[in-house]
């Protein structure tokens, strides 16, 4: 039996390391149009920070490839143009076809940019793969300029490098506040504030209308309702969707990403996608949602993987959980943190360590969760995952709070967890925070 995998990052390497787990003997090739082995990408801003070198963004070595069995192909030339399921082969950009008996699509996503004039300046950038770090990390100059478009995880962590850094730096936000996707009102009011503590100048509300060479590699930015200004760089991150195109027929009209079962097989034959590509099924029931995570994509990967070599898995949904640090904040969300009619909500202020802590519960089960402050208040949101994932009512929400490990699950959490048949999460993603 033939597997290809296309891609190489946490959806790919959960893939292959679930399939040996059942399939000593297949042919195992993983195809990636990136050269070399594989890297963290929520890395790349403590990279940038200079919390850790270059050779400390990569997860993977050339041997790791080999001991697990699996030929590693890769480079722009390496690049899928097309599968052809009737074939049951991949065309690269090269030229050369690859053959398979089974697939897992793992492209992952890229960045998107806004319709603004003047983006194809020099001076733009993104922050998604690490040439975009390589090629950022010596423009980081000390007093340099910086306007960063966009405030989700991405944008606002390659804000965070660059004032460690020296720049000035400036963000713009087309929504009314920062971080609109990921925190409520109140701990996005509570960020915002703090990004200003630290000395960066923050514009919401308002829209980037053009850039316009400004001499000497610069550009001057207009911006509306605003005076322009002139910036030495330009970060990019706005918002990215899934490198769907390869398998179009499992994409549904208006919704991007290729649609998967629980199992994470698509419509056509012996093809799996898992990974940022991927909508699919949600822990909190409703819609197939795309959840652009790491450890999301480590979990699809893990059972497509088992699947691939002839289990019969079936993923209990994505959740929504994103951790990160940066302007002397940890911030944490999880799940569904925006209250509806019927739902409880307990907040909490100024606790040791914690600024603001939000609970939502309907029923007694808790569904999400905002933390900010220190990382107790990340430590506190893993702790309260299990509920949220396994929809598992809590005894006291009090406990949350003990820190004495006291919470319990009322029924049925721990056999939840062994159902699902997934191998823990690799050392390396518990190490990284979720960003985008």
């Amino acid at each position: 039996m033939r597997l290809v995998i296309v891609g190489n990052s946490a959806a790919a390497l959960s893939a292959l390391d679930a399939f040996r787990s059942y399939d000593h003997e297949a042919s195992v090739t993983l195809v990636s149009q990136e050269p070399g082995t594989a890297y963290s990408r929520v890395l790349l801003p403590y990279f940038l920070r200079r919390r850790i070198p270059y050779a400390g963004l990569f997860i993977r070595t050339l041997e790791s490839y080999s001991r697990m069995g699996a030929v590693l192909v890769s480079g722009p030339g390496a690049r899928v143009e097309r599968v052809e399921p009737t074939d049951r082969r991949l065309e690269l950009a090269d030229g050369r076809h690859l053959a398979y008996d089974r697939l897992l699509i793992a492209t992952g996503s890229r960045p998107v940019k806004p319709r603004v004039h003047g983006l194809d300046h020099p001076a733009v950038h993104h922050l998604w793969t690490v040439d975009d770090a390589l090629r950022l990390d010596p423009l980081l100059r000390d007093r340099a300029r910086i306007l960063v478009l966009g405030s989700g995880f991405v944008a606002l962590q390659a804000a965070w490098a660059a004032r460690c850094r020296g720049l000035h730096v400036t963000v713009v936000e087309l929504e009314e506040r920062i971080m609109p996707r990921v925190l409520d009102d109140r701990a996005s009011r509570l960020l915002h504030e703090s990004l200003e503590a630290h000395g960066v100048t923050v514009h919401v509300g308002t829209r980037t209308e053009a850039l316009e060479n400004d001499g000497d590699g610069a550009v001057r930015v207009h911006v509306a309702s605003l005076d322009s200004f002139t910036a030495d760089l330009v970060v990019v991150a706005t918002g990215v969707r899934p490198n769907d195109g390869l398998l179009p027929e499992a994409v549904e009209p208006g919704s991007p990403g290729i649609a998967v079962a629980a199992t994470m097989a698509t419509e056509v034959e012996d093809v799996f996608a898992a990974g940022d590509v991927t909508r699919g099924p949600t822990a909190l029931g409703g819609p197939r949602e795309i959840h652009a995570l790491w450890p999301t994509a480590v979990e699809q990967g893990a059972i497509a993987g088992a699947n691939l070599a002839g289990a019969a898995l079936a993923y209990s949904g994505s959740l929504s959980m994103n951790v990160t640090e940066m302007f002397g904040l940890t911030v944490a969300s999880l799940g569904r943190f925006v209250e509806r009619r019927g739902d409880d909500v307990l907040v909490y202020d100024h606790l040791p360590g914690i600024r603001y802590l939000k609970l939502v519960s309907r029923h007694g089960v808790p569904v999400g969760a905002i933390a900010l402050g220190d990382a107790r208040g990340a430590s506190l949101l893993g702790q309260l995952r299990p509920f949220v994932r396994y929809g598992r009512a809590m005894a006291d929400p009090q406990a949350l709070l003990a820190g004495d490990g006291s919470l319990r699950v009322l029924a049925g959490g721990a056999a939840a967890h062994a159902a699902l048949g997934r191998r823990p999460i690799s050392q390396e993603v518990e190490r990284c925070a979720s960003w985008r």
